[in-house]
């Protein structure tokens, strides 16, 4: 059995003794290392960028400005948007900033030279003089404050689904429910940073190696920018030390960085470090969240209000698309008669945002789950109960949503159901009951039932049969962590009937893989996968079709099996049948529909309200991904996000200062749950296959930051009792969850 195999991953040979190839392993000749002047100004005009000092310090081979890259390409490149260009039209995001700097962090030149250490030393030389303007980091004040791009303004997009609900709704509800929430702005802090390197091949042609998800893009993007046709450009995508949606896009460090290759005709590699990469972009979520929710006297949902302020940062880049999403997810996995989503997508003057893993769907489950545990409160339900009277039922499905998605398969209830055995819900409850009657550490049990989407576009696919009897397996995803050099190979291995061993996979080289999406939105599986498993089948087709012709029998009479084909007395192995007809590879591009995976979250917490501190007893997740292909991978997949969900919901938090300047500027004043933290965690799942492809698989991979977070909320303002919850925000820091218990005893 392939399909289920909890096969090792290939990749962790190399990687854990230290052999992967990272873009900082890479050892090009001649290579120059790029170190950029930022900003240090939130919001202002800039005057001048003066580098003479820069070129004077003893080893700098080069040092532009915008003004140098515009007099060598007539304009400075602008960086493309990725998911939404009205949002960025004539709002242009410059490879080095040129009249205005629009947060702290902007690149405004760069450096060369042979050592990374001399070019931050003519960094440091560098005269950078700006006129402050104001600043804003409330989106909300942002909507209406001074505009960052003159005549425009700050609000770069509204999305609206649904109708305004009417007032007789909430006037004549048995009960109405508000909640005002944060989703803070969190770093993707993936364990490799942001990495490029440009090298130039002669006649205006470039390899580019980046860390990144979407090489394809990246190569679109930097061909349009630069005036060239897309073959000119090739990019290759080395290990990847995780990226989390941040390495989706094309980045202004790229364009100045390919711009100076091209014009000094020498490699530049450019590697952020940990400080650059927590000043600057990209952040994720941010957004302020305002519910209202209407419901009978037994807990029946009538009406789901959700308006949504969504800081996008100084450009509007990607940041439209994240509260986009979240308004698409609004609906959560409930039945409501009347929804109504608004979200802006504002400008403020902190670092642009970008996707962040869940990109939108765990700041849409956030929302509606801390506000059904508010309606269970206020009407004194066991908020279980409340979830089980308005869960989508099995039998709705497909299900139409207000906001325009169908979700295709589920069994909510069963998921909750799962996630209440296994954490034995009866006897926490219980125990809960006692400490409130006879008093000890307060306890709290939170849930969180979710939906969410993955998958968007099509993808490349082929397999190709080898003459030495193994195969290749090419595909437009591209891995950055995920482990596709084992699960893909299952899944080729599994329609051809031979060993994975046998199968080996190509991605992330433009050169090779004609073309491709990426890796983002959980989309690997359920649309690479489903292109190999149907490149894969058309492979054994043209295989039984020639060896029929061989035999002068019908294709029909041709039986496929385990790589080697047979009819009565004949037969030949697929290498047999390549030496004797030439090259033997079938090519397919899969687009299905977008998937929706499913889940239950249960958290168990204890709260010492003199001090605030929480202490996670507790965690389960269950989550429906339909089918697994390899369980050991998906398993690791699912702890690592439900470890970044307890960092957003306990630990993480950018801040600024009044001044708009990061307060973090390293890991020490960043604060990451480490394996001390981690509380004990039960993962399990339910199987709902996909019924929109044949390998059934849905995505996998951010259940845990759309789950955890607010459950562990819901925890938390359950244990303390909470009726007004508005005080009790992310991170769930002492100081927080102390002022919460406070307000609670008044």
């Amino acid at each position: 059995m392939v399909i289920g195999a909890r096969l090792p991953r290939r990749e962790d040979e190399r990687l854990v003794r230290g052999a992967g190839r990272f873009v900082a392993d890479l050892r090009v000749p001649h290579c120059l290392e790029a170190a950029f002047v930022r900003g240090d100004t939130a919001h202002g005009r800039l005057r001048d960028v003066r580098l003479d000092r820069v070129r004077s310090v003893p080893g700098v081979v080069a040092a532009f400005a915008a003004a140098d890259l515009a007099a060598d390409l007539a304009a400075v490149p602008v960086t493309p948007p990725m998911m939404d260009p009205r949002s960025a039209r004539d709002r242009p995001w410059p490879a080095l900033a040129t009249d205005r700097v629009r947060h702290v962090g902007q690149p405004v030149a760069v450096v060369l030279a042979a050592d990374r250490y001399v070019a931050e030393d003519g960094r440091d030389a560098a005269e950078v003089d700006i006129e402050p303007l104001p600043v804003l980091l409330d989106p909300a004040e942002a909507a209406d404050g001074v505009p960052l791009f003159e005549g425009l303004s700050n609000v770069a997009g509204v999305t609206e689904f649904g109708a305004p609900v009417d007032e007789a709704v909430w006037r004549d509800a048995a009960v109405v429910v508000e909640g005002t929430y944060r989703q803070q702005l969190l770093a993707h802090t993936s364990l490799e940073p942001r990495a490029v390197l440009v090298r130039p091949d002669g006649g205006d042609r470039f390899t580019v190696w980046c860390s990144h998800q979407a090489p394809h893009r990246l190569r679109r993007d930097l061909a349009a920018a630069f005036g060239l046709a897309e073959e000119q450009v090739r990019v290759i995508v080395p290990d990847v030390g995780g990226a989390f949606g941040g390495k989706s896009e094309t980045y202004p460090e790229y364009l100045a960085v390919f711009a100076a290759a091209r014009r000094l005709d020498r490699p530049v590699r450019w590697l952020e470090d940990r400080a650059e990469a927590l000043a600057g972009p990209p952040h994720g979520r941010g957004q302020h969240q305002r519910t209202r929710m209407a419901a009978t006297a037994d807990g029946r949902i009538l009406a789901y209000e959700l308006l949504v302020d969504a800081d996008i940062g100084g450009y509007p880049h990607t940041g439209a698309f994240v509260p986009w999403a979240t308004s698409m997810m609004a609906n959560g996995a409930y039945v409501i008669p009347h929804l109504y989503v608004r979200a802006r997508a504002v400008l403020t003057t902190t670092a642009p945002t970008a996707p962040y893993r869940g990109a939108g769907r765990p700041e849409a489950a956030s929302a509606i789950e801390r506000t059904v545990d508010l309606l269970a409160h206020r009407l004194g339900l066991d908020p279980a109960e409340l979830r089980r009277r308005n869960l989508i039922p099995p039998d709705a499905f497909p299900y139409p949503t207000v906001t325009g998605y169908t979700y295709d398969s589920g069994d909510y209830a069963t998921a909750l159901d799962v996630a209440l055995r296994a954490v034995g819900y009866d006897g926490w409850r219980a125990e809960q009951a006692r400490r409130r009657g006879t008093g000890g550490t307060p306890l709290g049990i939170g849930l969180c039932t979710y939906v969410e989407r993955s998958g968007a576009g099509g993808e490349f696919g082929a397999v190709e049969a080898c003459p030495d009897g193994t195969f290749v397996a090419v595909s437009g995803c591209c891995s950055t962590g995920q482990g596709h050099e084992t699960s893909f190979p299952q899944v080729v291995a599994s329609v051809l009937g031979v060993a994975p061993r046998r199968v080996r996979l190509v991605e992330r080289d433009t050169a090779l893989v004609p073309e491709g999406i990426g890796s983002y939105a959980s989309r690997s599986m359920q649309t690479g996968g489903a292109a190999l498993q149907r490149a894969a089948g058309k492979l054994v087709d043209e295989a039984r079709r020639r060896a029929g012709e061989l035999w002068g029998l019908p294709v029909t009479a041709v039986e496929h099996h385990a790589g080697t084909l047979s009819c009565g007395g004949h037969r030949l192995s697929m290498q047999e049948l390549v030496a004797a007809t030439g090259a033997l590879r079938a090519e397919e591009t899969s687009a299905p529909p977008e998937a929706f995976p499913f889940g239950a979250y249960a958290a168990v917490v204890e709260v010492e309200p003199e001090l605030g501190e929480v202490r996670v007893l507790r965690l389960v997740a269950v989550d429906d991904y339909g089918v697994v292909v390899n369980p050991l991978i998906v398993d690791g997949q699912g702890r690592g996000s439900a470890v970044q969900g307890l960092g957003q919901a306990l630990f993480e938090e950018l801040r600024y200062d009044a001044e708009g300047r990061p307060e973090q500027r390293g890991l020490l004043d960043y604060l990451l749950p480490t394996v001390s933290e981690l509380p004990p965690m039960t993962f399990e799942e339910t199987c709902t296959p996909n019924p929109n492809t044949p390998l059934g698989a849905k995505g996998a991979g951010e259940a845990g930051c759309i789950g955890v977070p607010p459950a562990l909320v819901n925890a938390v303002a359950d244990a303390l009792q909470l009726d007004d919850r508005d005080a009790l925000q992310m991170p769930l820091t002492p100081y927080t969850c102390w002022s919460a218990a406070r307000v609670a005893v008044r």
